[in-house]
């Protein structure tokens, strides 16, 4: 072996610097790609678990679930509301005394081409907003509208009543008929609905 040969083999080693930052750097990648890995891995996995129990959770209470405030006789309320795809609703609230109170419903619209489809939230809830007429034990009646309290008992002429509300933005013309339904308009009073008589029932 020459001179040369055993100079070159000697130094074949070594590398120039701007190579051995290539190494070093790519020595750092490869090291970094497997900790990503692992890391991505226990991520993905961490989100499986997750949607599992979500699934069974929404699987549990068969809807949408959430805390919302709405005025209850005259009252603001936090009630626990659940949405149902079929357009149902079931509802839970304290009252200002203390009692645990559920309520639920429901309903569907008619679209133009006479189909039916379930209620959205948001027309229930839009729902849940409209005045209440109340009949209490004491045998007077209440008309709860946001923050409003409204007794009518004495208001009352051939078992019609005649109540303006307003929560600041709206104001609702209400016709009530004394243990026979109500009916509110934005424009005018609603003329009431003819009571049926025995005699008409019999016809």
């Amino acid at each position: 072996m020459t001179n040369k040969e055993k100079y070159k083999q000697a130094f074949s080693v070594l590398h120039s610097p701007g190579e051995m930052a290539t190494e070093v750097e790519n020595m750092v990648n490869r090291k970094k790609s497997r900790s990503f890995r692992g890391a991505a891995a226990a991520v993905i996995a961490c989100l499986l678990i997750a949607g599992g129990s979500g699934i069974v959770y929404a699987a549990d209470i068969g809807g949408i679930q959430r805390t919302i405030q709405i005025w209850i006789e005259g009252d603001r309320t936090d009630a626990t509301f659940e949405y149902n795809a079929d357009g149902t609703y079931s509802m839970s609230y304290q009252t200002a005394e203390g009692d645990e109170k559920e309520r639920g419903g429901g309903g569907v619209a008619y679209e133009r081409d006479g189909s039916e489809r379930p209620l959205t939230e948001d027309e229930l809830l839009e729902q849940l907003n409209m005045p209440e007429v109340e009949y209490m034990e004491d045998g007077t009646v209440w008309v709860y509208y946001y923050d409003q309290k409204i007794d009518i008992t004495d208001r009352f002429e051939d078992d019609v009543c005649y109540v303006k509300v307003s929560n600041g933005d709206e104001t609702l013309y209400m016709t009530v008929q004394y243990q026979n339904g109500w009916s509110a308009s934005s424009h005018k009073y609603v003329e009431p609905a003819k009571r049926l008589s025995e005699e008409d029932h019999e016809e």
